[in-house]
């Protein structure tokens, strides 16, 4: 069990990602990681299994998203500027401010993910090109 007060949002991410990626795709469906890192980033900015973005909670308990966020404060920021939010935050509450954090490095956990599989795509991309010829 990952002790909240050192959450790591990349690698809880990277984690999910791997998992929705094991659980939802066929890798041969793809011609390349390019193809295959486009579809995730659209797809994944609203599944809740990774950002929490569609029904707004990650976590589905605003404890655990404050626990989350209590030592990430700095990467809310980040995020927060990135987004040009101009909302105030602290009304927005603890899963908002969860999911902002988890669409802002969305990108970069999907790629990282991505890279820590590099083998098993490569084998599927192999594969989907000899099953065309």
């Amino acid at each position: 069990m990952t002790n909240t007060t050192d959450y790591n949002y990349m690698e809880a991410m990277t984690k999910d990602i791997k998992e929705y990626i094991k659980n939802e795709i066929t890798l041969s469906d793809y011609s390349d990681r390019d193809e295959l890192e486009e579809y995730l980033n659209d797809t994944l900015w609203t599944e809740d299994s990774v950002t929490g973005n569609a029904r707004g909670s990650y976590a589905l308990n605003t404890y655990k998203a404050e626990e989350y966020i209590c030592h990430n404060i700095d990467l809310l920021a980040e995020a927060i500027q990135e987004f040009g939010c101009e909302e105030n935050v602290l009304q927005k509450g603890a899963d908002w401010c969860d999911v902002v954090i988890r669409c802002y490095l969305l990108r970069r956990a999907i790629a990282k993910a991505l890279d820590d599989m590099e083998e098993e795509l490569e084998e599927a991309f192999k594969e989907a090109e000899e099953t065309e010829v």
